[in-house]
C-alpha cells in the first residue's frame, strides 16, 4: 500500500529551557536551542497526517488555541486567535470533516488541545463541541486512564472537560492496552507504548510499501533529544524513558524507520544513524513533509 504523510503545523508556544531538558545544564542545552530573555524556547505542536486511497488520519491535534488569554501567555501560546492547525489543513486543500481518525499518543493539553474550539469562538458563545466531526477519537487505554486519575504531579497537565467532550461525541474509540493496532486499517498502524513521559504514550508506527515512519510524541520530542541520556523535566519517569529510547533505536536504526518529531522548532522528520562513537545522529532530514511516500 501507497502510503501519503504530511507535516502540520499547529500553535507553537515557548517553555522554559531548563524544564524542557531536565537535567542538562543551560551551557550545553542553549547550544542547541536559544533561549529569549524570559529563559523560554520554541517549540512547535506539530501533527501528521496519513492519507491513504480512501483514508485521512491525523496524529494528534496540537495545542490549539483553546486557552483564555492568561493561560495562554503562561504557557507561551503563539498566535493564540487563530487554530494554526485548521490552517494548515485548509493550505493543503483539507476540511477537517475529510478527517476519518485522529489518534492521540496521549491527553496532555500540548497534544489534545488542538480539539477543542478556539477560546474565541468559545467566548462569542458558539456551543463547546469537539472538532473533526466525522472523525474517530482514538485513545489508548491507559493514556486514558491516566487523564481521569491523574498524579498530583502532572495534574495541570490535562483538560478537565476533555473526556466528557469525547465520550458525549458517541466517536471515542478506546484501544486495549497493549493493543496493536485499530482493526479496520489492518496491518496500516502498529501502536508502540513507552510508560517513561506518562504511562501508556502511544506512538503510532505506520508502514508503507517503502518504509516505515514513527510518532515520537514526547519520548523525543525533538532533534535535540535524540541523545539517548537527554530527557525533560516533565518526564515522569527519566531512567525508564532512557531504557525505552534505547530500545526503540534497536529498531528505528536498522529498519530505517522516519522519526517524525512533534516540537523540534525547525525539522519535522529524520532517520538516524549511530556515529563512530554511538551516539544516535540524524541522516536524512525533512524540514516539512508533503505527501511524503512511503
Amino acid at each position: 500500500m501507497v502510503v501519503h504523510i504530511t507535516s502540520l503545523e499547529g500553535n507553537r508556544q515557548r517553555l522554559d529551557g531548563g524544564a524542557m531538558f531536565g537535567n542538562a545544564p543551560r551551557p550545553m542545552w542553549e547550544k542547541w536551542l536559544a533561549p529569549d530573555a524570559l529563559g523560554r524556547i520554541e517549540l512547535a505542536c506539530r501533527c501528521l497526517l496519513i492519507e491513504t486511497d480512501n483514508k485521512k488520519i491525523l496524529c494528534e491535534a496540537g495545542i490549539g488555541a483553546f486557552f483564555e488569554p492568561k493561560l495562554a501567555e503562561r504557557y507561551g501560546v503563539q498566535t493564540p486567535d487563530e487554530h494554526r492547525l485548521l490552517s494548515s489543513l485548509a493550505a493543503k486543500g483539507i476540511k477537517e470533516e475529510e478527517i476519518d481518525y485522529v489518534i492521540l499518543s496521549h491527553l496532555h493539553f500540548d497534544h489534545a488541545g488542538g480539539l477543542l474550539p478556539s477560546y474565541k469562538d468559545k467566548k462569542s458563545g458558539a456551543a463547546t463541541q469537539l472538532l473533526f466531526p466525522k472523525a474517530q477519537y482514538i485513545v489508548g487505554e491507559e493514556a486514558l486512564n491516566r487523564n481521569l486519575n491523574p498524579h498530583l504531579r502532572d495534574r495541570a497537565s490535562f483538560i478537565p472537560e476533555l473526556y466528557g467532550l469525547l465520550e458525549k461525541s458517541s466517536r471515542l474509540a478506546v484501544i486495549p492496552k497493549g493493543g496493536k493496532n485499530i482493526p479496520a486499517l489492518g496491518q496500516l498502524i502498529e501502536f508502540v507504548y513507552t510508560d517513561g513521559h506518562t504511562p501508556g504514550h502511544m506512538h503510532t508506527l505506520v508502514q508503507g510499501d517503502q518504509g516505515k515512519a514513527f510518532f515520537c510524541g514526547d519520548l523525543i520530542p525533538g532533534s535535540a533529544w535524540l541523545h539517548i541520556p537527554i530527557t525533560m523535566g516533565y518526564d515522569r519517569f527519566p531512567e525508564k524513558l532512557i531504557d525505552e529510547k534505547t530500545i526503540i533505536y534497536q529498531r528505528a536504526i536498522p529498519e530505517k524507520w522516519l522519526l517524525f518529531f512533534t516540537h523540534d522548532h525547525q525539522i519535522s522528520a529524520a532517520t538516524c544513524i549511530k556515529d563512530a562513537k554511538d551516539k544516535i545522529t540524524m541522516d536524512k532530514v525533512f524540514n516539512e513533509l508533503h505527501r511524503y511516500s512511503l
